[in-house]
């Protein structure tokens, strides 16, 4: 596995922007295939697309703002126009986008990632007819897909760009590649020629695994399958494992509305909330999150769009330690909301309003020490708060609440998700734990006169 990931695995968080042409129509990334328009008719996007000087400063504020440790910018999308000056193609924007992007994201610290589709609708060689989304795939003068020596000169295409992005712009640390299908895949791409110039040119890039298909769950993937699996719109229900059971690196990649560019229509923005939860979520499982963002076609993202990526940024200021470096907890997920760990620490994230004192499953004589991360005040531990009565739950349970009448209810300090960190105990500081909740259960039992 690749040690680079570390930094990666820390940040848990991510923001990516999907930016092009397609954002001055409005309708989608994927506006050629769906319309299927000719190069000639998109042409007109292509002239009016025009992004501010200055706008990638925005960009990256607002990643900082947010929590997120790197970004990615689509240096080029299915489409095939560049927002990076290449010397292989005059298809690229007037100003070179990314060499803005990157310096702005290197001014406020964070790591520097690019998006680049390994697919082309506008290249000549990349074979049009009977594809499944090329937008002339039922132009009966589009190029065949076996015609293998025109395919031959598109990846020599897409390779010398690979190279430029990897050359031109100082460090590189995470490319996404974008997608494989069919056929095309792996060998396909040139992939292990490829991996092979990245790992020269940009010795401690990481990159996902869309060169290939499910390649990353065999238990000795090659080179080229990538560093980590990496799915849209979808959470695993559990962590992700390769054949044998061992958990792989991955991350989730949603929108931050139901769309990856500029949709003036779509106006279903994901609430703070969810998006606290789902970065939760994915950490509880050891995975990442990256949230995608449309700027329109002067590059500014909508408030809209900005408002619940700075809260989430606000509730990620004051929780961090329960997110950035930790994982899973080897523990059944609570009916409350969810576990992460790190080190010794263990970390209980209340979703949930909860009636009474919160049941802490299996964790008596294991936790010491529960604080509000928060507001930096203390939690109290307790037994039942009627012992030898109360009978619903394991002997093996513990409890918390926020105040010492251990059977009220008080409300959560942080309705988006409160979080308790506990100190995980073993070998003889247990032994007097579990000795003291005996006591305590004794004393508290015990038979007294009237």
């Amino acid at each position: 596995m690749n040690d680079h990931l570390d930094w990666w695995r820390t940040a848990r968080l991510g923001m990516s922007l999907h930016l092009g042409a397609y954002s001055v129509a409005g309708r989608g990334e994927w506006l050629r295939s769906g319309e299927k328009l000719s190069v000639e008719q998109y042409q007109p996007y292509i002239e009016a697309f025009d992004p501010q000087p200055g706008c990638a400063r925005e960009w990256a504020r607002l990643a900082k703002d947010m929590g997120a440790g790197y970004v990615v910018l689509t240096a080029k999308h299915h489409d095939g126009f560049c927002l990076f000056d290449s010397a292989l193609t005059s298809y690229k924007h007037r100003h070179d986008v990314v060499r803005e992007y990157v310096e702005a994201l290197r001014a406020e610290g964070l790591r520097v990632g690019l998006y680049y589709s390994l697919v082309d609708w506008h290249h000549p060689d990349y074979p049009a007819a009977g594809d499944r989304q090329h937008p002339l795939r039922h132009d009966p003068a589009s190029p065949a897909r076996d015609a293998r020596g025109d395919w031959s000169r598109y990846v020599a295409y897409m390779h010398g760009q690979v190279r430029e992005l990897c050359t031109n712009y100082g460090v590189i640390d995470l490319l996404v590649f974008d997608f494989s299908y069919w056929d095309f895949v792996d060998h396909a791409w040139g992939a292990a020629e490829l991996v092979r110039d990245l790992r020269r040119l940009q010795p401690n890039i990481i990159f996902n695994d869309r060169m290939s298909r499910e390649g990353i769950k065999r238990t000795q993937p090659p080179a080229w399958v990538g560093d980590f699996d990496h799915a849209e719109q979808d959470i695993p229900r559990a962590a992700v494992r390769n054949e044998v059971g061992q958990m792989i690196p991955w991350e989730s990649w949603f929108t931050v509305s139901n769309s990856w560019c500029f949709s003036p229509h779509d106006t279903h923005f994901k609430s703070a909330a969810t998006l606290v939860r789902a970065l939760v979520n994915c950490v509880s499982k050891g995975g990442n999150l990256m949230i995608n963002v449309g700027p329109d076609a002067r590059g500014h993202i909508q408030e809209a769009q900005q408002a619940p990526l700075r809260e989430l940024g606000r509730w990620l200021e004051l929780n961090a330690e329960s997110i950035r470096g930790a994982g899973p907890a080897d523990l059944p997920k609570p009916e409350w909301g969810r576990w992460t760990q790190r080190g010794q620490m263990l970390y209980a994230h209340l979703t949930e309003q909860p009636i009474g004192h919160v049941n802490l499953p299996g964790m008596r004589g294991k936790i010491a020490d529960a604080m509000v991360i928060s507001t930096n005040t203390q939690a109290i531990l307790t037994d039942y708060w009627n012992p030898g009565v109360q009978t619903f739950d394991a002997p093996d349970d513990i409890f918390v609440n926020l105040h010492s009448n251990v059977a009220g209810t008080y409300p959560l300090p942080d309705s988006l998700d409160t979080v308790l960190r506990f100190r995980l105990i073993d070998g003889p500081e247990r032994d007097a734990q579990l000795a003291m909740w005996r006591e305590r259960f004794a004393a508290a039992t015990a038979r007294k006169p009237f």
